[in-house]
């Protein structure tokens, strides 16, 4: 009975485009189940969330049921876990080399000068793949000044290929030459009039492997801190992004989508190996939740986590925290960075997600009668903005 309700849902998926929609629950208006509120402002259903918190439909469920064993086994059974994904969470894929991999973050110096930007982040990523890197990770807006000022200037046509897009164009050339995976931090990027915080995966054959424009945009206002509103010029993706590498199942947000846990749960059931945040925070909110919210994602998911912020510039308009830092799926710091230019290494196992899940059966314990994460529009466990 259960799962025909949850299955009679509305999808709304083409309705939710463009609109602020509720979603509605009119099948389970009895239960009294509640009506939250999904925005999507000029975007795409892909990747957007709902959470239905099913208190009222589980009590009406579970009314009625005795619990005649306190086994694990016959808890589970009650308790539904395989129902708090939906839908149900991707097993991961197999990773080729056994799952191991040198990943290198490349905390870059970043000036007002574009073709140096460029010529610099060519020669960061050659010296991190002749020193064993495969995986190679750049800075939130590594190609321009971190201002809204900056952002038109430095656009790039992405989609009009590398003809059109220097930057682009630079990370398919090494990645190319040295066989390297890149996942290309963040430039601002050109569409349709509009501006995107957007990141380019590369493979090693230098080919485009998925682009992903950065979901939540970095509006704040911390009286006599920082105030800044990204949405005064940068327009917000609408989908997510998942993408299978030669070196693993890699998930992408950038620096501010780190504070949404349902993004990162949503990649996590989709398979990823791990997620990369490109992210420049501030000395605002730096000190205090960048490192924090790297260990959160890490072990709400069990899943690996790379930050790659811009090197500390104490002149800038905008000044970056820095500390660029890998995390593996137990909250251990596996390397991280100061605040000024380097490059960080770290060796990553993927074998260590299945020990720590194996450790820590979180999936198996989630209550499914109690709550959902609905990904609305996975019909494949792969899906790039």
């Amino acid at each position: 009975m259960r799962a025909r309700l949850i299955g009679n849902l509305p999808v709304l998926n083409s309705s939710l485009t463009r609109s602020t929609q509720v979603v509605a629950a009119s099948t389970l208006s009895s239960l009294s189940y509640p009506r939250l509120l999904c925005k999507s402002s000029d975007h795409h259903p892909t990747g957007i969330l709902r959470h239905f918190i099913t208190t009222s439909l589980s009590q009406s469920l579970l009314r009625g049921r005795t619990y005649k064993s306190t086994s694990l086994v016959a808890m589970a059974s009650t308790f539904q876990p395989e129902l708090a994904r939906q839908p149900p969470a991707q097993p991961l894929p197999q990773a080729t080399n056994g799952g191991k991999y040198k990943l290198a973050a490349c905390q870059l110096s970043v000036t007002a000068d574009k073709q140096a930007n460029i010529a610099h982040a060519r020669e960061k990523i050659q010296v991190a793949a002749d020193q064993g890197a495969q995986l190679i990770v750049l800075p939130e807006m590594w190609n321009c000044p971190y201002s809204n000022s900056s952002f038109p200037t430095y656009a790039e046509d992405i989609d009009g290929g590398i003809t059109n897009s220097p930057s682009l164009a630079m990370l398919s050339e090494v990645a190319r030459e040295k066989k390297v995976t890149i996942v290309g931090g963040s430039i601002p990027e050109r569409s349709g009039g509009k501006l995107y915080n957007t990141c380019c995966v590369v493979d090693k054959n230098g080919e485009l492997k998925a682009k992903f424009r950065k979901v939540h945009l970095f509006d704040i206002d911390i009286p006599g801190k920082i105030t800044f509103k990204e949405s005064d010029t940068l327009t917000p993706g609408g989908g997510l992004c998942v993408v299978d590498t030669d070196v693993g199942r890699i998930a992408v947000g950038i620096c501010y989508d780190i504070r949404f846990p349902e993004m990162a749960m949503l990649y996590a059931a989709r398979g990823a190996h791990i997620i990369c945040y490109p992210g420049a925070f501030n000395m605002t909110t730096g000190p205090l939740h960048w490192e924090l919210l790297q260990k959160a994602r890490a072990v709400d998911n069990q899943i690996f986590v790379v930050t790659c912020s811009p090197a500390r510039d104490d002149h800038a308009g905008y000044v970056a925290w820095g500390h660029s830092t890998v995390v593996d799926p137990f909250g251990e710091i596996l390397a991280t960075a100061e605040h000024k230019e380097t490059t960080i290494f770290a060796d990553i196992d993927y074998s260590e997600i299945d020990k720590r899940r194996l450790n820590m059966p979180i999936e198996s314990q989630r209550r499914g009668d109690l709550y959902h994460l609905i990904d609305v529009a996975r019909n494949d466990p792969i899906n790039s903005s």
